[in-house]
């Protein structure tokens, strides 16, 4: 977008698409008292008062609407901003918007209010990245902890972090450009101010999983080898027929994922049973390596083993994948009769069951959902994103830098250019220092009319 574009009145529809009891057009920017006034049959004057009346377009009545006038700077985008509420039928809000473009606005571009909105400093930029959050949260629980951050929990904590960091990089510097009136800060005064700057930083950092988790939801992925009843199963917690089940094995040769809500977002994931053979044709290899990332990318493992057979090699290298994840261990097809062969590797946390007749599924349920319920329910005191997190992790080396250097009572002069790369990425979170390029590609991801 370039620098005249930014200036221009732009209009969009703020409400979804379809049939519904109200649409919402809003215009923005200089232009959007004199575009609506063209076009409502009454004088749009003053903000803060409701308007009723009729959108017209050359004497031919268009829709009843009402009208919510916002001056400057006292609206969302900050800038002169009006409201046309509307009936909501999809060619209704089509007409009325269609209307202001021919009045002399433009369509607005994705996040392009909320962009504005930053720009004109009616909101920081974590407060912006937020509102993405808070529109396309999958949970409840998510959209509480986003609006959190709309009202400025995580830019009050980086911005008081960022107070102690400058305030420690003031005197350092003083004491470098003023030796003669002012001392240099005592080594022992800058270790104990970075150590406690790095914890608030960490404390943040700690949230960042969950945070993960709450944002995209729980992956879950199901694993094991052929024929032992993934995609039964699959099927089984879904309660419908989604993935293709027979007795052949390498059935499932790719990734299949279905998204559920139970109370945490989910996303369930059935994968290509994992084998080694030489008889594997290269699309099964294909999946088969999918399923492997499936379980480096999984926050949750379903490993499923057929306890109507012995606990086999195979079954032992796929748990040796495993291992160092959270799963969860799933003696399927109990209703064949049993090999009698325990599995000691997984002592009394097997979950039997069997995918066919759906005995013990609401068992396993309920423990999958208490895992997940524990993942969502750590320390989430502050939701951040992988932006904010890189530019955390950032900001924590060249502090750890900075602190290395104090105990070895290096040149504060040296030790102030890492304190600064500190604070420049600090400053990244909040919008202060933001490149064009980042600053697009945020407000790409958010809808267009927000």
């Amino acid at each position: 977008m370039n620098l005249l574009e930014e200036f221009e009145t732009i209009s969009a529809i703020a409400t979804p698409l379809g049939t519904g009891g109200v649409g919402v057009i809003r215009i923005s920017g200089d232009k959007a008292f004199s575009i609506i006034n063209k076009i409502f049959s009454k004088e749009v004057a003053e903000a803060g008062k409701i308007y009723h009346g009729w959108i017209s377009d050359n004497g031919e009545k268009i829709d009843e609407v009402i009208i919510l006038p916002f001056k400057k700077p006292h609206s969302y985008t900050g800038e002169d901003v009006i409201e046309i509420h509307c009936h909501g039928g999809v060619n209704v809000v089509r007409n009325i918007l269609n209307l202001t473009l021919k009045n002399g606005a433009r369509l607005a571009e994705k996040g392009e209010y909320t962009k504005r909105a930053f720009l004109n400093k009616k909101l920081d930029l974590s407060q912006a990245e937020s509102v993405a959050d808070l529109i396309h949260a999958k949970t409840a629980d998510f959209a509480v902890k986003s609006a959190r951050n709309l009202s400025g929990v995580l830019s009050k904590e980086i911005n008081e972090i960022k107070s102690e960091l400058f305030e420690t990089l003031s005197r350092i510097i003083a004491g470098i450009d003023f030796p003669e009136d002012v001392a240099e800060p005592d080594y022992q005064y800058l270790i104990n101010n970075f150590e406690h700057s790095l914890n608030r930083i960490e404390n943040i950092l700690n949230c960042a999983k969950t945070s993960d988790i709450l944002r995209q939801g729980l992956k879950i992925a199901i694993v094991g080898k052929p024929n032992v009843g993934k995609s039964s199963l699959f099927n089984a917690l879904l309660n419908l027929e989604r993935a293709i089940v027979t007795d052949i094995a390498g059935t499932t040769r790719d990734v299949i994922k279905e998204n559920i809500d139970w109370g945490v977002a989910i996303t369930l994931i059935d994968t290509a049973g994992i084998r080694e053979s030489e008889n594997i044709d290269k699309v099964e290899g294909i999946g088969i390596e999918y399923s492997k990332q499936s379980v480096e990318d999984a926050d949750l493992i379903l490993f499923v083993y057929d306890s109507s057979e012995d606990f086999t090699e195979e079954d032992r290298l796929i748990f040796n994948l495993i291992k160092d994840k959270t799963f969860i261990p799933i003696a399927n097809k109990s209703d064949l009769p049993a090999s009698g062969t325990d599995v000691p590797l997984f002592k009394n946390d097997v979950v039997n069951l069997s995918a066919q007749t759906k005995q013990g599924i609401e068992k396993l349920k309920d423990r999958i959902k208490q895992i997940a319920l524990n993942f969502s329910s750590e320390d989430t005191e502050f939701i951040t994103n992988k932006r904010q997190q890189e530019c955390l992790y950032k900001s924590k080396q060249s502090l750890l830098q900075a602190l290395n250097a104090a105990k070895m009572n290096e040149l504060q002069d040296l030790i102030s250019i890492d304190l600064k790369a500190a604070l420049l990425a600090l400053d990244e979170i909040t919008g202060e220092v933001i490149t064009d390029e980042i600053l697009d590609n945020i407000f790409s991801h958010f809808c267009i009319g927000k």
